[in-house]
């Protein structure tokens, strides 16, 4: 706070002072909220909305796929569930693949480094014990990702599990598989910091998309005959 106590001469009783208050504006909500890093945020949020957005997609068009040549719910279901397990895999494999040659790369690189600064060994050794931390392990991107795609694929299967009615199962799984692109498009926007409506629209058409080409495909080969 900072007062000005000269005295006025102008007519003004030489007892009165000017107080100046200035004003500070509380920055710390501002720079914490421009402090966060939405771009290593969007590492681990583009590996789980892909894993989920994959297995529901992919799983609800194998059903649907099949749906649109074969009545039969034990095999709509067997081939939900067979998407599911291959699907896990696969996204299990791919992450741990992916991510194991970029801690390779990185290690490279670490180990370039600190030959070229051998001369200071304390403290490259200090920061490759650090650096290390940071790296990124093959074997929890893997196992996220099987589980993200496992989320994402047992949605379609659980509401086809309990509905006989051939039209009525194909419209259930067509509806919790949009309900679920929703709200995967919405969560994905709210953490990212993006525009929820675009980003739910632009998830929603993907999935129907997906599943639209899928139905039409089938379809087409199961009349031909091919």
């Amino acid at each position: 706070m900072a007062c000005n106590l000269e005295a006025k001469t102008n007519g003004i009783s030489p007892n009165s002072f000017d107080i100046e208050i200035p004003i500070r504006a509380n920055k710390e909500s501002v720079e914490n909220e421009s402090n966060i890093n939405y771009f290593q945020r969007a590492q681990w949020l583009r590996a789980a909305m892909l894993g989920a957005n994959d297995g529901l997609i992919t799983v609800a068009s194998m059903m649907i796929g099949i749906g649109a040549i074969k009545e039969d719910i034990g095999v709509m279901i067997l081939t939900g569930f067979a998407g599911l397990v291959a699907g896990a895999c696969s996204m299990a494999i791919g992450e741990f693949v992916s991510v194991y040659t970029q801690y390779d790369i990185e290690i490279a690189q670490m180990k370039r480094e600190r030959e070229a600064n051998s001369n200071n060994t304390n403290g490259v050794v200090d920061d490759e014990s650090t650096e290390r931390e940071k790296l990124p392990n093959p074997f929890q991107a893997a196992l996220a990702s099987a589980l993200a795609f496992s989320v994402g694929a047992v949605m379609p299967l659980l509401a086809a599990s309990f509905i006989r009615n051939h039209k009525m199962r194909m419209g259930v799984v067509g509806g919790v598989v949009s309900m679920a692109l929703l709200v995967f498009g919405g969560v994905g926007a709210l953490v990212g910091k993006t525009p929820v409506m675009k980003s739910c629209v632009r998830v929603l058409i993907g999935g129907w998309m997906a599943m639209a080409i899928t139905f039409g495909f089938t379809k087409l080969i199961g009349r031909t005959g091919i």
